[in-house]
């Protein structure tokens, strides 16, 4: 019995998406710019999280 790759990858990024999520929801930016993010990580999980670690907002 061995974990799979497919399935611990997929965790693995479930938790940066929501990490992502948590860290934009926080952060001090407008609630426009928040939602904004938001619904790009949700629609384009690969491209709106790599968009957001370079350009999202920071802190």
């Amino acid at each position: 019995m061995g974990i799979e790759v497919g399935g611990l990858l997929g965790l693995i990024w479930l938790i940066i998406v929501i990490y992502a999520i948590v860290k934009t929801a926080g952060s001090s930016a407008s609630t426009g710019s928040k939602v904004l993010w938001i619904v790009l990580i949700l629609i384009l999980p690969v491209i709106g999280v790599i968009a957001w670690f370079l350009l999202g907002p920071k802190s």
